[in-house]
């Protein structure tokens, strides 16, 4: 049986998204649609140049497109410090006493944690805001 350049494309195409798939690379998902334009090209009758070339720009085009797109939006914090990951991330608790090396115990939900003074200076007894989180330890600010 002989395929058609088409069904190579096609092919092609298919294998590129399944490997995105177990891969989760985003970026592949734009090469196979430019795999899918050089199938497209086949289907119109242009040449083995033609596909080619349909496949780059297609390809290469939204792959430029996908990067400035993400390079335009800011980054996410850090896991430990993401609002989004940590739902603690931004409230607060009372430190009564402080450790000399900057480390506290503090009552928070219901427990006893870990508090380490994250911002400038010495950390004085008060109110503190949650701006991340280290293993079973709350990084805190003042208010």
């Amino acid at each position: 049986m002989q395929w058609s350049a088409a069904t190579a494309w096609w092919s092609l195409a298919g294998v590129l998204v399944a490997v995105e798939l177990a891969t989760g690379t985003f970026y592949l998902l734009m090469i196979a649609l430019g795999a899918a334009a050089g199938a497209v090209a086949a289907h119109a009758g242009l040449g083995l140049d033609g596909q080619i070339i349909a496949a780059a720009l297609f390809g290469g085009g939204a792959t430029a497109v996908w990067h400035f797109k993400r390079a335009r939006y800011p980054k996410s914090a850090p896991a430990a410090s993401n609002r989004d990951v940590v739902l603690d991330i931004g409230e607060t608790l009372v430190v009564e006493q402080w450790q000399p090396d900057g480390t506290a115990r503090a009552h928070y939900r219901g427990a006893s944690w870990a508090v380490r003074y994250a911002g400038g200076g010495s950390p004085v007894p008060g109110q503190y805001r949650i701006v991340a989180l280290n293993g079973n330890e709350l990084s805190v600010n003042h208010l």
